[in-house]
């Protein structure tokens, strides 16, 4: 670092999680790094060292523009409308734009930071955004081109290259080993989902965590699915890439879900005529048979005709296998040394195919209880109990997404917590779909668990969904949020979080005589005070 550049001073919120793949003192550096990007002059934490002019020119695109309440961060709005919105701001911007807006931090950064690292050039990786997928993938690139056509740079310095530091398993790239102890299913009867409650033994790794963290697991693809894709390029489980196996390699360190761009784009070079051109549009994002959707690794072999590739240039055009993130579902207060994870299975039909979730199945069906895996713990970001034990806490998660609740009741009934709980959980159908039904009843029993609102959509004639039932029971809602409860939601992110925030609205309105533009200033408040709160994938 040049002596005579004055060095970032760290900002008061910090832009990279503590997961980040970087040193205390990098990360406290690139913290007032990006503060000098992202942090408008003159707020509190905000840089005084840079001028207006040299924070623009640390912004490839443009000024720093970070105080335009960013519109598009909002997970359910879809790709197009969210890139409308970012339109002629700065490039950080439209990459932000660009991303998933979950700020899981499964790329080891948030939404917000990914992308401004990209643009600053202080990450080259366009593909981290897991969430985001081929879509995000596709439109970074298409942004960074413009890296190449902005005028140089002046930046302060340059920012320290990432390292793998910390302990054992408080980052993905550093990640721990513990033991799966045991699984059990949470469905029962004839249940149409597949939902498994699985814990793993963490005495060995040290690892700790807080309830609302996720647990990053590393997994590998089916057996079966790594032996198709072999014999349709022509090759065998004995087949070798370098001194491995080319099965070890497909089971752990490539991508067999949807195929990438860039195996489309080497198909063009082992395909003619018509083929080879609808191998082109498949590269560019197009869709020339209505198929692209359907199209996982195996698909476009078998649509391409089972051309022959070395295993070695095969694993060339693949995406990584990226780490899979799930919500905590236990308490280290209650079960110290264990964890827990509530897991659906996911399984589905294409064709003749069924085709399976590569972590939720090797989870629940492929890995053995006793075995060792690679983990680490992704730290929640403002997602979190109050801090308050005495404040009341609303908690919508139906399904899978009971998860984290279950960790939050946990761990407020270890700690004796006095504030009220109020848990809205919904499924298919009550006899066989309503997890945890016995912890529950007992949290009633003692007064621990004060209501539990529950919805099932197939055990009537008409549907009921957790939306619905707030809205049954909106009086009471809005009494629990003007006496200052937070109010938490767990799930889908497209359509279940969404129909669940408009719900509120309508609560909000009805209840506390506002107009819905009042309703939704409301809800608006609830967040910026960290009392919404949301995990949603």
């Amino acid at each position: 670092m040049n002596a005579a550049t004055p060095t970032p001073v760290p900002p008061a919120v910090a832009f990279f999680p503590e997961t980040a793949p970087f040193s205390e003192e990098q990360r406290a550096w690139l913290n007032g790094f990006f503060a000098g990007i992202l942090t408008p002059q003159g707020l509190p934490g905000g840089p005084t060292a840079l001028s207006p002019a040299e924070n623009a020119a640390l912004m490839p695109g443009g000024a720093a523009d970070a105080d335009d309440g960013a519109p598009w961060h909002d997970p359910a709005m879809p790709l197009d409308e969210r890139m409308k919105l970012a339109e002629g701001r700065p490039l950080a911007r439209r990459m932000m734009a660009a991303m998933a807006q979950q700020d899981c931090g499964q790329c080891g950064y948030l939404c917000e930071t990914y992308s401004a690292a990209i643009a600053s050039g202080a990450e080259s990786k366009l593909n981290l955004c897991s969430p985001g997928g081929k879509e995000t993938a596709r439109m970074l690139k298409s942004l960074a081109a413009e890296l190449g056509d902005a005028p140089a740079a002046a930046p302060a310095a340059a920012p320290p290259e990432p390292a793998p530091v910390g302990a054992p398993g408080t980052s993905r790239d550093n990640p721990a080993t513990v033991t799966l102890l045991a699984r059990h299913r949470l469905n029962k009867g004839a249940s149409e989902k597949e939902t498994w409650h699985v814990e793993f033994d963490l005495s060995s790794a040290g690892l700790d965590y807080e309830v609302g963290d996720s647990f990053g697991i590393f997994p590998q693809n089916d057996p079966g699915l790594v032996a198709a894709v072999l014999d349709a390029i022509g090759a065998t489980t004995h087949d070798m890439i370098g001194e491995r196996a080319a099965s070890d390699v497909l089971a752990n360190d490539v991508a067999l879900g949807a195929a990438p761009d860039g195996l489309f784009q080497l198909l063009t070079y082992l395909t003619g005529g018509e083929m080879r051109r609808k191998a082109r549009a498949l590269a560019a994002g197009e869709d020339p048979d209505g198929d692209a959707a359907t199209l996982d690794v195996l698909a476009a072999l078998e649509k391409f005709g089972r051309p022959r590739i070395a295993p070695e240039v095969l694993a060339e055009a693949l995406e990584p296998l990226q780490p899979r993130l799930y919500s905590i579902s236990s308490s280290p207060k209650a079960t110290p040394g264990r964890l827990s994870l509530t897991v659906d299975a996911v399984r589905y039909r294409i064709g003749a195919r069924t085709r399976l979730g590569v972590g939720s199945t090797f989870l629940a069906a492929r890995l053995e209880p006793g075995t060792k895996l690679r983990v680490y713990v992704q730290k929640a970001h403002g997602f979190a109990l109050p801090k308050d034990p005495s404040t009341p806490v609303i908690m919508v998660g139906p399904g899978t997404g009971i998860a984290p609740f279950r960790a939050f009741l946990w761990e407020r009934f270890a700690a004796k917590a006095p504030g009220r709980n109020w848990l809205f959980f919904g499924h298919q159908r009550s006899d066989c779909d309503f997890f945890y039904e016995d912890e529950l009843a007992g949290m009633r029993a003692c007064g621990h668990l004060s209501r539990l609102t529950l919805a099932w959509s197939r055990d009537g004639g008409e549907k009921v969904y957790v939306q619905d039932r707030m809205r049954e029971v909106g009086a009471d809602l809005h009494a629990w949020l003007e006496a200052g409860a937070h109010f938490y939601i767990c799930g889908d992110a497209k359509r279940m979080a969404k129909d669940v925030e408009h719900a509120l609205v309508d609560v909000v309105a009805a209840h506390g005589g506002k107009s819905t533009d009042e309703a939704h200033a409301y809800v608006a408040s609830l967040k910026k005070a960290g009392r919404y709160q949301a995990d949603v994938y």
